[in-house]
């Protein structure tokens, strides 16, 4: 008599989707004496030539008006400028919730620059600069989930 698994692979394949849809790095159901969790593994590229934060250079300035805006998020990915993010994690423009952010819009940054962080698995990311210029647009707000290569800001 064969029995059967008391876990549904149904289940696993929901909450592996709910994790990919809400940026989660694991999540864990109980019911009774079943318990099931589901994890992914996120592994960082440190060499990824876009994706690293900057610290504050200048006093916020006008953004230019060819700079896209953060609803329009493909074209902001499109830009030659755009910051992706290196990994899937929490955004933040701040070291920590009472201090400045790295920049603003119109922040003069050099190559190699903190200019976010990003937080996956409890471990704080450095997203450096790729380029010197000018941050045109900032498209995630502080504490925000990112998707790896989604745009951050965009430096001209």
């Amino acid at each position: 008599m064969a029995t059967k698994s008391p876990i549904d692979p149904e289940l696993v394949r929901e909450l592996a989707q709910l994790l990919n849809e809400t940026d989660l790095s694991e999540i864990e159901v109980e019911k009774g004496d079943l318990r099931v969790r589901v994890a992914r593994t996120l592994t960082a590229t440190v060499q990824v030539p876009a994706a690293a934060p900057m610290m504050a250079a200048a006093a916020p300035a006008a953004a230019p008006a060819a700079a896209p805006a953060p609803s329009d998020a493909k074209a902001a990915a499109a830009h030659p400028g755009a910051v992706p993010s290196p990994m899937v994690g929490t955004a933040y423009r701040r070291p920590s919730p009472d201090a400045k952010p790295f920049v603003e819009i119109g922040s003069v940054v050099k190559a190699g620059e903190r200019i976010l962080l990003v937080e996956a698995m409890k471990t704080f990311n450095d997203i450096v600069a790729p380029r010197a210029g000018t941050v045109v647009a900032i498209l995630v707000e502080d504490g925000q989930p990112v998707e790896y290569g989604e745009p951050l800001l965009v430096i001209e």
